[in-house]
């Protein structure tokens, strides 16, 4: 597997096969927000969610591929006026985080509607340093949905 990146809308990915990863208790392992079950019929109301942020912004999720299999979904999301990016991986694909992660943020300094990216972690995560070698600076602690995350932001211009 040479283990080709690429992005797919998430439309192209059949349902059971998110349902399927989002039911990875190693998934919602770091996922405070991910309080309930997946099965088919979440996962296709999570992407037709995840579709109107398309309609509405012009940007939303991908699903994430690696040769043609699907890995993950992420990608930007407005929250008000800022653009805060997600990465969401199967266990088994956990290494390619940081060269998916790569590729949208230089889609990001290549798009001008993106001028900064946020990022937004749970207390939980610990190994914080690959923010920083992305340039990603804390911004502090924020609460979203209930939950506290802690908030990073890299400038893309």
């Amino acid at each position: 597997m040479t283990n080709d990146i690429t992005f797919a809308r998430l439309t192209e990915v059949e349902p059971a096969e998110i349902a399927d990863h989002m039911s990875d208790p190693r998934v919602a392992e770091h996922m405070p927000l991910l309080t309930s079950a997946w099965d088919v019929n979440v996962a296709a109301g999570f992407v037709a969610k995840k579709e109107e942020s398309w309609a509405r912004d012009g940007l939303g999720h991908w699903a994430f591929l690696a040769d043609d299999t699907y890995v993950g979904w992420g990608g930007f999301q407005k929250e008000g006026k800022e653009w805060d990016f997600g990465l969401v991986l199967r266990p088994d694909s956990f290494g390619l985080g940081r060269r998916i992660a790569m590729k949208a943020i230089d889609f990001a300094m290549a798009d001008d509607r993106i001028p900064f990216v946020t990022f937004l972690l749970p207390p939980s995560r610990k190994n914080l340093g690959a923010l920083g070698r992305l340039g990603a600076k804390p911004v502090g602690q924020i609460e979203y949905d209930g939950e506290k995350f802690l908030k990073f932001r890299l400038e893309t211009v």
